[in-house]
């Protein structure tokens, strides 16, 4: 980190002595002048006293400038206007010349002392620019909030004399300082930060741990993450220091930002390298799994219809044999279809057609699935027809069916309720049982989210993320719930659209052909 220069390099000077070196000023002009007094005339000798009025301005400031004034004055009439050595005036033109040479010095002493100030105002700006552009490179190559803290607070102790704190938002949107090297915060000092980040505003707070020190609460607003803030602690006498800290706020809020960008586009990147990884293991497990498994199947089969029966107990393994590798082939086209559809390489093929159909087909590909849970249906008769995939969406209901039955309680009927809207198609399949776990409602339609982690039930936790990608697809939405009842219920949308006008046919004619 760059050395910083403070922006006070000269210790001030008491105020007393400020004035006692204005008078011994105007002592040495007297002892310059004196020995001249035979040399020089009236008027030269004004110079002397004037020139060391000027060197008082420039150098301690207006009100020893005026003291300078008033005491060359009074150094002038009593040592070199006649009658010398008193203050009484032989004519009446010394007096004009001590009201000009009084003004003039007035004057000139305000005149320099202002330029000094300027001048001193000016270096002092030069000096806090210099610093904020070293800090800015700084801050530039921080690589975490506690490298941005660390940097601002020793820019802020060298220069401010002043305590910093960050406070961050964390993820349950409470502030929380980056750390506490400056000292704990107060639970005062964090709702006053709460009202600086609600107002955005800066907001001033009084009570500290020490005396004659305030607390300043600057939101850092940004694009983003506009709900950082900055706490300083700094001196009363630091107060025409406050836009300094406000541009040091700015660049605080822009190092944050940055970071905050930075951590988006590396999680972003991380999470599409880790999609793009699962999906292809998806791909290739589903490819060169299936095809021994179809083969297993078939086996299987083929000894379950071996003429004549095998025995009972080999009959009995045979089948078992045959379910598990029809269900894990089951398992495997859902990892399959889940790898095609983030992928990106499913094409719809949508037409016009009653969504009766698709269901009755995927009741019957189920088959024995759904032994014991016989499906109730209202409303699908009455829906008029649908633009949609018939074998995407066949899918769906095959696993929302699937889950269902899965899920409810033997012999308990799974309800299928449809209704067409004004804009949307609704459809909702209730099933009995305890239903979704409460606290990952929001997350059944993530891949590989099963609800309870020790659920009995077999499976993968990829049926209802299917659903979900294949619905989307379609212009729709889904979501799940426990509906009052108990059980539980998932509920997806279907744009309705203005399907095509079906031409009545025309009426055979009366007596036959």
């Amino acid at each position: 980190m760059p050395a910083l220069i403070p922006f006070a390099a000269r210790e001030p000077i008491s105020e007393g002595r400020r004035y006692a070196l204005a008078l011994l000023a105007c002592v040495a002009a007297l002892a310059v002048a004196l020995p001249l007094r035979e040399v020089l005339d009236l008027a030269n000798t004004v110079m002397l006293f004037l020139l060391a009025v000027v060197l008082v301005a420039s150098r301690l400031g207006r009100g020893p400038a005026v003291i300078a004034s008033l005491g060359s004055v009074a150094l002038f009439d009593f040592f070199f206007v006649p009658p010398r050595f008193s203050f009484e005036v032989s004519h009446g033109q010394y007096l004009v010349t001590f009201a000009v040479m009084l003004a003039v010095s007035l004057i000139v002493g305000q005149l320099t002392a202002g330029l000094r100030s300027q001048a001193r105002d000016a270096e002092r700006r030069e000096q806090a620019t210099r610093a904020l552009y070293d800090l800015a490179k700084v801050l530039a190559g921080a690589m975490s909030p506690a490298q941005v803290e660390l940097a601002v607070r020793a820019f802020m102790a060298t220069h401010l004399g002043a305590r910093l704190w960050l406070l961050l938002p964390a993820p349950d949107d409470t502030l929380t300082p980056v750390t506490l090297a400056a000292g704990p915060l107060a639970a005062l000092d964090l709702q006053m930060a709460r009202m600086a980040v609600d107002g955005g505003l800066a907001v001033e707070s009084g009570a500290t741990d020490a005396p004659g020190f305030r607390r300043h609460f600057l939101p850092l607003s940004g694009s983003t993450r506009g709900r950082s803030v900055l706490v300083a602690s700094m001196p009363d006498s630091a107060s025409g220091d406050l836009p300094l800290l406000e541009a040091l706020a700015s660049l605080v809020a822009t190092a944050v930002e940055r970071l905050y960008f930075v951590d988006a586009a590396q999680s972003a990147q991380l999470e599409a390298e880790s999609e793009r990884l699962r999906s292809a293991i998806l791909s290739a497990l589903s490819h060169d799994v299936r095809t021994p498994l179809t083969a297993l199947y078939g086996l299987a089969d083929s000894l379950v219809l071996t003429r004549p029966p095998l025995p009972a107990d080999a009959q009995e393994t045979a089948e078992a044999i045959r379910d598990q590798a029809l269900r894990m082939n089951g398992m495997v086209g859902n990892l399959l279809d889940m790898a095609r559809l983030q992928a990106g390489r499913v094409s719809l093929r949508k037409e016009w057609q009653p969504l009766e159909e698709v269901v009755g087909a995927s009741l019957q590909l189920l088959g024995r699935a759904m032994d014991g849970h016989p499906v109730q249906v209202s409303g699908l008769g009455e829906l008029p027809l649908v633009h949609f995939d018939a074998v995407l969406l066949e899918r769906v209901f095959c696993n929302l069916f699937e889950n269902a039955a899965k899920y409810a309680p033997p012999d308990t009927p799974i309800l299928l309720a449809a209704q067409a809207g004004s804009e949307f198609v609704d459809v909702q399949v209730t099933s009995g049982g305890p239903g979704f776990p409460a606290d990952s409602l929001s997350r059944v339609f993530d891949l590989f989210e099963r609800g309870a982690v020790e659920a009995p039930v077999v499976g993968m936790g990829v049926g209802l993320a299917i659903c979900r990608s294949i619905i989307e697809a379609h212009g729709g939405t889904i979501r799940a719930f426990n509906p009052p009842g108990g059980g539980g219920s998932v509920a997806f949308t279907l744009p309705l659209g203005t399907p095509p006008a079906i031409e009545p046919e025309p009426p055979e004619p009366e007596g036959g052909p």
